[in-house]
């Protein structure tokens, strides 16, 4: 993958973005972070990304907003905490992409095309609105919103998941899901 970059201006900045961000807890900690680039030394995905961890720390710090939430090197992340654990700054740098994701997602800002945030946005609707996720329809809708040829090339491996009992037409859903959904919008409110 051939990755083109720009040079950055003044203008391109989206004032106190870095700031909102380490405003969330588990974030604070971005602003000692010393550019080492151990994050991105031990990411067993920085060769796939179009910024390294370190490069996205510093682009969020320095409020290139767009720049950072719309890059795959957000999605790309696979969660393994190597980048954290290794930092020496203690970083919860993990944690600051967790949030990326939600800001991108919130402000659909994410690569045109790319499954994760669907299937992101998908997965917590289906729960707020069910308590519970059931497979075939977010397979199905993610399928539809991304990539409907795709699911033309699985119908096989559906049909099997189905026939073996993983895969299930009737949407399940639990009691008192207004509860649930009470705590989801109380969360929402507080972080929102």
């Amino acid at each position: 993958m051939e990755i083109t970059r720009t040079i950055k201006y003044e203008a391109d900045r989206v004032k106190g973005f870095g700031r909102e961000v380490m405003s969330v807890p588990g974030c604070e900690q971005l602003e000692s972070c010393i550019q080492c680039g151990t994050c991105s030394g031990v990411c067993p995905m920085s060769i796939y990304m179009e910024y390294t961890p370190r490069q996205i720390m510093e682009l969020t710090r320095s409020d290139f907003k767009k720049e950072v939430l719309t890059s795959n090197t957000i999605w790309l992340c696979v969660s393994c905490y190597a980048c954290t654990t290794e930092c020496p700054r203690e970083i919860r740098i993990t944690d600051i992409i967790y949030e990326l994701k939600q800001r991108a997602i919130k402000e659909h800002q994410y690569p045109r095309g790319f499954p994760i945030p669907v299937l992101a946005q998908e997965f917590s609707q289906m729960v707020y609105k069910n308590g519970r996720v059931a497979e075939l329809p977010l397979v199905m809708k993610l399928f539809l919103k991304t990539n409907p040829l795709a699911a033309m090339g699985n119908w096989r491996m559906g049909m099997d998941l189905m026939r073996t009992g993983r895969f299930t037409l009737a949407s399940e859903r639990i009691e008192a899901r207004e509860d649930l959904q009470k705590m989801l919008d109380a969360i929402d409110a507080k972080q929102g």
